[in-house]
């Protein structure tokens, strides 16, 4: 699913216009980015919660010359999900399994 699609699907749940799904499903992203990029976390019951994680510096390897290069220390945003969101994605690939 793609961001037009998930416009679409939106805008079909809540009876909002594609334009209005559109402008709130940006602002939850935009609101999600600012909050763990100054470090606050984001949780969402259910769903799962965003936050940013430190990475260690770290050795790795060019992987066309095999050369070692030095991996600088950084930060990264990082999802978990929630438990309700862990046993949707489950139930539902064991249905397609049988």
């Amino acid at each position: 699913m793609n961001k037009s699609e998930f416009i679409d699907s939106i805008a079909a749940k809540t009876e909002l216009s594609k334009v209005a799904s559109g402008k709130a499903l940006d602002a939850v992203i935009e609101t999600i980015v600012q909050a763990v990029a100054k470090g606050d976390g984001v949780s969402l019951v259910g769903f799962g919660s965003f936050k940013a994680a430190a990475r260690a510096a770290r050795e790795g390897k060019n992987p066309k010359t095999g050369e070692k290069i030095k991996i600088a220390a950084t930060t990264v945003p990082k999802f978990s999900a929630g438990a309700t969101f862990k046993t949707a994605v489950a139930t539902a690939k064991n249905k397609k399994k049988k």
